[in-house]
C-alpha cells in the first residue's frame, strides 16, 4: 500500500453538540449560521486528520437545509474526505439532528467544503492520496472529482 495514502475511515469525524437558546431565534429554530460554523469545523477537523496538519476553508460549495433545528436538540455533524487534491481536499460533512427524549433523527443538512493544507509558513502543501474502500466511497470520490473539474472551471470564468 501507498504509504502516502489514507483511506476515507481514517479521516472521519463525528461532532456532537447539544443546541441551547443561546444557538436559536425567538422562535426556539438554531441559526443557519451556527450549523455552518459547526459544519466547517467538522469539515476541518475531517481535513486536518487526513493531511495531519491545519488546513484552511477555500469553499463552501453548496449548504441545503432540509429541516429545521430546534433549542433542545442534539445535533450530530459527520464529517469526512472525499476528495484529496495535491493541497486541497474535500469535506463532506452531514447533519443529523436528534431529540433526545424520543431518540426520534432528522437529516437537516448536508454540505460539501473545500479546504487547503497549509505548512508552517501558511503556504499550501501536499496531502495524502484518498483511498475509497467502498462502492458507496468510490461513488461519492467520483462525484468530488466533477465537483472539482466545475470549481476550477468556475474559477477560470470568473477571471
Amino acid at each position: 500500500m501507498d504509504e502516502t495514502a489514507k483511506t476515507v475511515a481514517e479521516s472521519r469525524v463525528t461532532l456532537g453538540l447539544m443546541m441551547g437558546p443561546e444557538h436559536a431565534n425567538a422562535l426556539g429554530n438554531v441559526h443557519g449560521g451556527v450549523i455552518m460554523k459547526f459544519v466547517d469545523e467538522a469539515g476541518a477537523l475531517a481535513a486536518m486528520r487526513h493531511a495531519r496538519c491545519p488546513v484552511v476553508t477555500v469553499a463552501i460549495d453548496s449548504m441545503t437545509f432540509l429541516e429545521p433545528i430546534f433549542v433542545g436538540h442534539l445535533v450530530w455533524f459527520n464529517a469526512e474526505l472525499t476528495y484529496a487534491g495535491r493541497t486541497s481536499m474535500e469535506s463532506r460533512v452531514e447533519v443529523i439532528a436528534e431529540d433526545p427524549l424520543t431518540g426520534a433523527t432528522t437529516h437537516t443538512n448536508l454540505a460539501f467544503l473545500v479546504y487547503v493544507a497549509i505548512d508552517e509558513n501558511r503556504r499550501p502543501t501536499p496531502v495524502p492520496r484518498l483511498i475509497a474502500e467502498t462502492e458507496e466511497e468510490k461513488q461519492r470520490m467520483a462525484l468530488a472529482q466533477k465537483r472539482q473539474e466545475m470549481r476550477k472551471q468556475r474559477q477560470q470564468n470568473e477571471q
